[in-house]
């Protein structure tokens, strides 16, 4: 319990204590700070009035709250993590053992407590690199049907290897950035000789519902990460929509793989859930291969279990729930995409970026594209009000949740959202 009034559905709860990035309309200044019920917690206002005194190992690296980021707090490694969260809930709990720090402080409250409506948020991490993965064994067969036929739907390495491609970094952007419809190179007819693709706006724009992975602790380079000792490079967790243009992609990606059809944005939401945060864990989709020996875990339920959904809403305000799914529907972890993507040495370092790729069920409504959903365009969602999508049009907005545990005690990651605007005229 807190003293502070908290909804039983909020994604913040006391259990929660994410950290992200904010600014408000008096303060521009970019600055840390955890979300918990409907408020913020300015950490740069909190440390600098006292505020974490009670505890001299958080006292002598409170600077990394003057940040414009949080790579310098995530650089100080899991138990530091686990020292503030646990701290900063102890603050908050109705039995504080320090209520002179903020339950009794009012002045203190009134300039760190902020409420959530006016605040700003932007991009938690400032990320070197940024790799996609393709873990989720129900969207690589689907899609796979859907180019090479049932037979050959799924590549012979897939469930050898976590498949994956290095994406944009640059492109990557906060909950709430309009995602502008890209020109790129189109093959409208795929059966006429000989080939000759169109330049032209994206028309089969689409969503992938994902989840991210901040990392936190770097790896020298030349010195791959053990899969077991994998979990502690890892900072926390936030929601993804990897946009893509499907038909930029279907005549860009032989034989490399997606590039300008996956670099026009990808939106992530503003509050990092911290990996010391207890979220649910679970088994994940069934392997049946033999691994390697660098891929085999100890553990056998290593997958979050987070419920995740969907929102279509339409220029018009119609709106649907077009998915609803799990987290826990992938073959490979966390832990086994760190050890593989770092096999060869790869040196990763603070604010990293990893996304599961598209995270798909394997019942109608748990898809998380529209490609899966309208079976590559042949389909249609139906809205409301008689409209229908096949792929996205401009106004359309996608609403990502996701949530772990039960009410009281909910352990979110808010929202991520973009709506789409037209393309830009080139010429």
């Amino acid at each position: 319990m807190s003293w502070l009034p908290i909804a039983a559905d909020s994604p913040f709860s006391i259990a929660n204590i994410p950290f992200g990035i904010i600014s408000t309309e008096s303060d521009k200044t970019h600055r840390p700070a955890i979300a918990i019920g409907d408020h913020a917690l300015d950490l740069k206002a909190f440390a600098a009035r006292g505020g974490f005194k009670p505890s001299k190992t958080i006292t002598e690296s409170e600077d990394v709250f003057s940040q414009t980021t949080l790579n310098s707090f995530a650089h100080l490694g899991q138990s530091f993590h686990r020292e503030v969260r646990e701290y900063l809930q102890s603050i908050f709990r109705d039995d504080t053992p320090h209520p002179q720090v903020l339950k009794d402080n009012e002045s203190l409250r009134e300039s760190a407590l902020l409420p959530l409506s006016g605040v700003t948020n932007h991009m938690p991490m400032a990320i070197g690199d940024y790799t996609d993965f393709y873990a989720s064994t129900n969207h690589a067969y689907n899609v796979g049907v859907l180019f090479r036929g049932p037979e050959n739907a799924l590549q012979p390495n897939y469930k050898h290897l976590p498949v994956a491609y290095h994406g944009r970094a640059s492109s990557v952007v906060v909950s709430g950035t309009p995602i502008r419809r890209p020109w790129g190179q189109i093959l409208r007819d795929p059966k006429a000789e000989p080939k000759v693709p169109a330049l032209a706006p994206c028309e089969r724009l689409d969503l992938e519902l994902e989840m991210g992975m901040f990392v936190c602790r770097p790896n020298d380079l030349g010195k791959p990460v053990p899969v077991d000792e994998a979990e502690q490079h890892i900072f926390g967790y936030v929601l993804m929509n990897d946009w893509s243009a499907r038909d930029i992609q279907a005549w860009e990606y032989v034989p490399l793989g997606p590039f300008t059809s996956k670099n026009l944005g990808t939106s992530i939401s503003p509050w990092v859930v911290l990996a010391d945060a207890a979220i649910p864990k679970t088994t994940g989709l069934p392997n049946e291969n033999e691994l390697l020996p660098y891929l085999k875990e100890k553990k056998t339920a290593n997958f979050l279990d987070i419920h995740l959904e969907v929102d279509l809403i339409t220029a018009s305000g119609n709106k649907k729930t077009i998915t609803k799914t799990n987290s826990k529907n992938l073959l490979w972890s966390w832990p086994q995409m760190i050890a593989h993507h770092t096999i060869t040495g790869c040196n990763l370092q603070p604010g990293d970026l990893f996304g599961s790729g598209t995270i798909s069920g394997s019942e109608p409504g748990t898809e998380g594209c529209l490609l899966e959903q309208t079976k590559g365009g042949k389909a249609t969602v139906t809205v409301a009000d008689g409209e229908e999508r096949k792929f996205l049009k401009d106004g359309d907005s996608i609403v990502i949740r996701g949530w772990a545990g039960e009410d009281g005690a909910r352990i979110g990651f808010g929202e991520v959202s973009g709506m789409i605007e037209a393309a830009l005229p080139l010429f």
